[in-house]
Formats: C-alpha cells, sequence, structure tokens
C-alpha cells in the first residue's frame, strides 16, 4: 500500500499542476486549495493507479455495506466519482452532503499533524429547536458533531446523506485526500 500511496500522491500534484479547469474552478469554490471535482472527477476510469485504489476500497465498501445490514447486494453499488483535494493551511470545506450517492468517503494521502479533521453533523440537528446544548465531554453518541482525525493511508466511509465538512487545516503542510462516492446501480 506505500507504493500505492506514493504513486497516488505524485498523480495527485501532477492533476493539481496540469488541471486548468479544475483550477479555476477550485479559485471560485475551494478559496485557496484544489480540488479536482469539478473538473476531473472520474479518476478512478482516468488513471490506473486509482483504479487500484477502488480495488481496495471495493472490499471496505462490501463490508460497510453489510455492516450497515442494507437490504442490497454490496456489488450493486459501484464507484461513480472520484476526485483528489489538497488544502493548503487555512483552508476550509464548508459543511455538504453528496446527494444521490448511497456511500461516500475519504482516503487520506497525506495528513500532516495539526492538520483538520472530517467534522460529521448528527442528522437531527434541525430538529433541537429547544435542546440544551451538550456537555463538551458527553458522550459521542450525545454529541451534535463527531470529528475523526485523518490518518495517512486511512479511509474514512459515510453513508452520503451525512452532513459534514473540514474545518480549517491548521498544519504548515498540505492535508492531501482523495474523495469518491458510490451509486447504487
Amino acid at each position: 500500500m506505500a507504493r500505492l500511496n506514493k504513486d497516488l500522491k505524485m498523480e495527485a500534484y501532477k492533476i493539481a499542476e496540469i488541471d486548468e479547469e479544475g483550477q479555476a474552478w477550485s479559485q471560485k469554490n475551494y478559496k485557496g486549495g484544489y480540488t479536482s471535482y469539478g473538473s476531473m472527477a472520474q479518476l478512478h476510469q482516468f488513471s490506473s493507479t486509482f483504479a487500484d485504489l477502488e480495488k481496495a476500497i471495493n472490499k471496505h465498501v462490501s463490508k460497510f455495506v453489510k455492516h450497515l445490514e442494507m437490504d442490497i447486494n454490496p456489488k450493486e453499488l459501484k464507484m461513480s466519482s472520484c476526485w483528489v483535494n489538497i488544502m493548503p493551511t487555512s483552508v476550509i470545506h464548508t459543511m455538504h452532503l453528496h446527494p444521490l450517492s448511497v456511500i461516500s468517503g475519504t482516503y487520506y494521502l497525506q495528513t500532516p499533524k495539526n492538520c483538520s479533521a472530517i467534522k460529521f453533523e448528527d442528522p437531527r440537528m434541525d430538529s433541537f429547536m429547544a435542546s440544551p446544548p451538550r456537555k463538551h465531554d458527553a458522550k459521542v453518541h450525545n454529541q451534535r458533531y463527531h470529528s475523526i482525525e485523518p490518518q495517512e493511508g486511512n479511509l474514512v466511509l459515510f453513508e452520503s446523506w451525512l452532513r459534514h465538512e473540514v474545518p480549517a487545516n491548521n498544519s504548515d503542510k498540505e492535508r492531501i485526500s482523495i474523495s469518491f462516492n458510490y451509486d447504487w446501480i
């Protein structure tokens, strides 16, 4: 996997360097950072290196679908999009979800010390109109948000309807990840 990570990182930088459409999209929609989401979002179909990553992720998605007890055959889910994200210092990725997909996720290529976690919002948030705040040390299942610290080589999977964000990168180095969606075919 170390070799794959090295190759993915090298390709991520090359894509960011040559993708003029993605640079323009990022300048408008991802201030200070780069993402190929708006230009090259099917990297698993474009690059054999990203196709190798897709093969590795497929196994985890299959296990995740079984864990969630979804009433579908995991083989009915296919990676529909895959893109690179490069977050320099102070760059944020605002709260969003991935509509029309079933499973989404992120694979971490570079996670320097003090880089930002991925932060998930409790999906009941709209219903908490008169609900008091929670204690800082409340149990995870009682918190309004849950963050997962990224680790190089780790994969985070979640259902696509789950709102999430990436707060400002507080590291001096770039945080690099590959995000993707699986659709029900």
